[in-house]
């Protein structure tokens, strides 16, 4: 089936589906007989009155990225074919493709270092470097594209960056960087695996050399899936990507949202001029905090043709630490004053609508048990916020899952599956919150990353 096709298909399913929202919930009124006609201040009181329409006032919050997702996945072919290259990969400038690790999982680093070597060779690409960058020596096999940097536990930055920060820093320190200004930088974290699509698209983008930083789309139900759940869950994450991380880049050429801290892509004067050493504030979500201050300092961003695997974490608990770990990062950047408020409006607002979700939640309740009349332009907001997010999960599916590999039942199946996760995944994004919210906020946890045991270094 054509990728045209396919993606036409995938907006009249969308539109459909919040079509279908939109009358189940009465926001769409075919029978006057549906409205509200109660007074709520006589039937609850002032005070529930007032918590009731704030509750529900909480739900707009989310408004905003749920526009972008709409947009992003609307406006620009969900399904584009193959990544066809635009130039001779031996015209495109040297490229780094970076590893940082703290050194917990030798054998997984040594596995992924070699496999994305050899592709990247398969592909047709010379001009390239593999640098890991880690805490603990990791002993890789010596080879001319294969470089190893072990950071000293000696070495501070200057505003004192912990974590990945510190790491990421130390190879841009003149006695470390062996790189030029106009060379790249593709940053992985230690379990990411290229492909021949994503070669080829950071090729274009380098050769294009238009936009100084990058990003494109990574699926997390590659290859062996470890934990079904965290997978399926994970697949509004590859909805994210293709609707409002897309739209942002492609339209506005500008992170105002953030982005994520891997497949980043990075010529090297530019993140030398960002820096990594951003204080403690800049440690816990450092890839949002770079691209708030590289958004602050004019530098425009572009999204990547090519996507790239990752697995989703093993664990319940890693799933949960991981979500808590993004919320406090994310609240450190929001209330940094090293970037300006104006640059991180958008983002401000996704956080607190994330902040907010416990309470937000509780409308899935509390709109049964105590209705209230609102503007019929309010719930038809209401309404298109929860039918996107929902879909975000079936499109989710779609783009991760190869009907051919699995089959239509089992495709079928995990399509109602991320469905059936819905209720968990929201269960799960509020412990973290509150956990986030009263637990210690500058610590960088690392979920597990590998099937095999850990190796202590």
């Amino acid at each position: 089936m054509r990728s045209t096709v396919k993606h036409l298909l995938h907006c009249c399913l969308l539109l459909v589906i919040i079509a279908a929202f939109e009358v189940y919930s009465g926001a769409i009124r075919l029978d006057e007989n549906s409205f509200i006609t109660i007074d709520p201040r006589e039937e609850y009181g002032d005070v529930w009155c007032v918590a009731l329409y704030f509750l529900r006032l909480l739900t707009l919050l989310t408004l905003p990225q749920v526009f972008f997702n709409f947009c992003g996945l609307i406006f620009y072919n969900a399904f584009p074919d193959k990544v066809v290259l635009k130039g001779s990969p031996l015209l495109a400038p040297f490229i780094c493709i970076r590893v940082v690790t703290r050194g917990d999982f030798p054998d997984l680093v040594k596995t992924n270092v070699m496999r994305n070597m050899n592709l990247c060779l398969d592909t047709g690409l010379e001009n390239f470097l593999i640098e890991v960058v880690t805490d603990k020596p990791l002993n890789l096999p010596k080879h001319r594209r294969i470089r190893e940097i072990v950071v000293p536990k000696a070495y501070k930055t200057k505003s004192g960056a912990l974590f990945k920060s510190r790491a990421l820093q130390y190879c841009l320190e003149d006695s470390v960087n062996v790189l030029n200004n106009n060379d790249w930088i593709v940053h992985l974290d230690e379990e990411t695996l290229l492909t021949e699509n994503s070669i080829r698209g950071i090729t274009n983008f380098v050769l294009d050399g238009k936009y100084p930083f990058g990003q494109g789309l990574i699926t997390y139900a590659n290859e062996n899936v470890v934990n079904w759940l965290t997978t399926l869950a994970d697949s509004f994450r590859v909805s994210d990507d293709m609707g409002k991380l897309r739209f942002q880049f492609k339209f506005f050429h500008k992170p105002l949202f953030s982005w994520k801290g891997s497949y980043v892509v990075s010529q090297v004067a530019a993140e030398r001029d960002v820096t990594f050493d951003n204080g403690i504030d800049g440690s816990v979500a450092e890839d949002c905090y770079f691209a708030m201050r590289a958004f602050s300092m004019g530098y425009t961003f572009n999204f990547i043709d090519g996507e790239m695997y990752e697995k989703s974490p093993f664990t319940l608990m890693d799933f949960i630490q991981q979500r808590k770990r993004w919320l406090q990062g994310i609240l450190l950047v929001v209330h940094s004053k090293g970037v300006p408020m104006k640059y991180k409006s958008l983002l401000c607002l996704s956080i607190y609508s994330w902040v907010t979700m416990p309470l937000a939640a509780s409308n899935i309740i509390f709109a049964g048990l105590y209705p209230i009349p609102c503007p019929q332009f309010f719930d038809f907001l209401c309404a298109f916020i929860a039918s996107v997010n929902i879909y975000m999960y079936i499109f989710g599916v779609i783009k991760s899952f190869s009907l051919y590999r699995f089959g239509i039942t089992k495709f079928i199946l995990c399509a109602a599956g991320a469905i059936c996760t819905i209720p968990i995944n929201v269960v799960i994004e509020n412990i973290a919150v509150i956990w986030g919210l009263v637990g210690k906020k500058h610590k960088f946890y690392v979920v597990q990353k590998d099937i095999r045991p850990l190796v202590a270094v």
